[in-house]
C-alpha cells in the first residue's frame, strides 16, 4: 500500500485517475491528493533528438510534425529549447590589415553596366499601349 508524501501515514483511498491516466489517491489524514507512480507526460528524447537532426537535413517543420506524429509548433519548441542550450559563440576576432576577397565581390562591387532588360520591356509594353488604333 502506498504511502502519503505529505503525512507519512498508509491511509489512503483510491479517489479516481489524472489527466495521464495514473491513479490517484485521497489521504484521510490531511485529505490532500497523491498520485504515488505518475506517468511520464511528453515525448521522448530520441523524438527531440531526430527532429532535430531532421531539421539539420533541411526538412520543413510541418514534414517533421507529420512524421514523427506531433504538432508543428511542438516541433517548433524543442529546437528553440535545443538553440538555448547551445555553447555561446566565440566572440569575433579583431580586425586585421589583411583582408581576403574573390573575384566574385569585385565584380559585384564594380560592376560597369546595369541590366536593363526589365526597362526595356516596360518601354515597349507602353509603345504598344500608346498607338492609337
Amino acid at each position: 500500500m502506498p504511502h502519503c508524501s505529505h503525512c507519512h501515514t498508509a491511509t489512503l483511498v483510491k479517489a479516481g485517475f489524472n489527466r495521464s491516466g495514473s491513479q490517484r489517491y485521497r489521504c484521510k489524514a490531511c485529505r490532500r491528493y497523491v498520485t504515488p507512480v505518475p506517468k511520464i507526460n511528453g515525448h521522448s528524447l530520441d523524438d527531440h533528438e531526430l527532429a532535430l537532426k531532421m531539421y539539420l537535413e533541411g526538412n520543413g517543420l510541418r514534414r517533421i510534425g507529420r512524421f514523427l506524429q506531433v504538432v508543428h509548433q511542438t516541433v517548433a519548441n524543442w529546437l528553440q529549447l535545443a538553440h538555448t542550450q547551445l555553447p555561446t559563440p566565440v566572440p569575433q576576432p579583431s580586425l586585421s590589415k589583411v583582408t581576403e576577397l574573390d573575384e566574385l565581390y569585385t565584380f559585384v562591387g564594380q560592376k560597369k553596366t546595369k541590366c536593363m532588360w526589365s526597362r526595356r520591356l516596360i518601354v515597349r509594353r507602353g509603345a504598344l499601349w500608346d498607338m492609337p488604333l
